[in-house]
């Protein structure tokens, strides 16, 4: 079933059918069984009228409240191999090699909930980068139990440049306003996602395409159960968090993003998270 978060409320869309639920959202996402608590809604509820919920549904805002965004990089091949391309001149290339094959995984925090794009909101490059790109990522919604309740689409935009220049300017290059995006919904599933979810990443530019491509996510490295755990050995999420599982599309070399052009992620079961880019208004005044 999709659970959305809109700006007329929360609403959960299960065989075909919308129901309204008047509840928390931090309070809703965080039960220990959410798919069984959802069920039971639908079971009590009465449906929504069907021009009601297509009205919600053109509210659509990201699917987050009190939670923080975490990230986990390198968790896929393909990953690996961009970091070691854009790092090659700062002579650490083999640093993602190493992470890449380590027992420990690399986690960073990525945004809080004002810094996230919903569905069809704008997201950011920056100004100071001259090689910004979108990473489309599977993003866990792990409970304050560090339980893996959902799935969403994420979208991890990122300055190769910065990053590339130096890797302990990771938080420059991954951490800004609108730096993330999720969306448009989750995915609350009875059983974990299968490993033959595909992700699709298409990237437009004056209506056309210039970029497409995808990918299933049994090439991801780590289990998303491993990383759910490290995230919290030392760590306490009251509300849950989410968890942007790791990219394995990247745009070649040469790409670049500019100002306007829309990014498209569509995921299995979850659907297309659409995002237009921007620089961000009044920077640096």
């Amino acid at each position: 079933m999709k659970l959305y978060r809109t700006s007329y409320g929360i609403l959960v869309k299960y065989s075909d059918a919308c129901y309204k639920i008047d509840e928390d959202w931090n309070m809703l996402i965080n039960h220990g069984n959410l798919y069984e608590y959802l069920l039971g809604i639908t079971h009590r509820a009465g449906k929504m009228v069907p021009a009601l919920a297509a009205r919600w549904l053109e509210e659509i805002i990201a699917p987050i409240g009190k939670q923080e965004v975490w990230a986990a990089g390198v968790t896929y091949l393909r990953s690996r191999e961009a970091r070691m391309e854009e790092s090659k001149s700062s002579c650490s290339a083999d640093l993602y090699d190493r992470v890449y094959s380590a027992g420990r995984p690399e986690l960073f925090f990525k945004a809080l909930p004002h810094r996230v794009a919903g569905h069809k909101e704008f997201v950011h490059i920056r100004r100071d980068s001259a090689w910004n790109v979108p990473e489309p990522e599977l993003t866990l919604y792990i409970n304050s139990k560090g339980e893996i309740q959902a799935y969403t689409a994420g979208n991890d935009m990122s300055s190769r440049s910065i990053e590339g220049e130096n890797a302990l300017y990771l938080p420059q290059a991954k951490v800004y306003e609108r730096s993330a995006a999720l969306g448009p919904c989750l995915y609350v599933s009875p059983t974990p996602i299968d490993l033959s979810t595909k992700i699709e990443m298409i990237i437009f530019r004056n209506a056309e395409e210039v970029y497409k491509d995808s990918v299933c996510i049994d090439r991801i490295r780590r289990s998303f159960a491993e990383l759910a755990t490290y995230m919290f050995r030392e760590c306490d999420f009251p509300y849950g968090c989410f968890l942007m599982t790791g990219t394995c599309l990247v745009p070649p070399s040469e790409f670049t993003l500019q100002e306007n052009d829309v990014v498209d992620i569509s995921i299995d079961h979850i659907g297309t998270l659409s995002n237009t880019v921007r620089y961000k208004p009044n920077a640096g005044l």
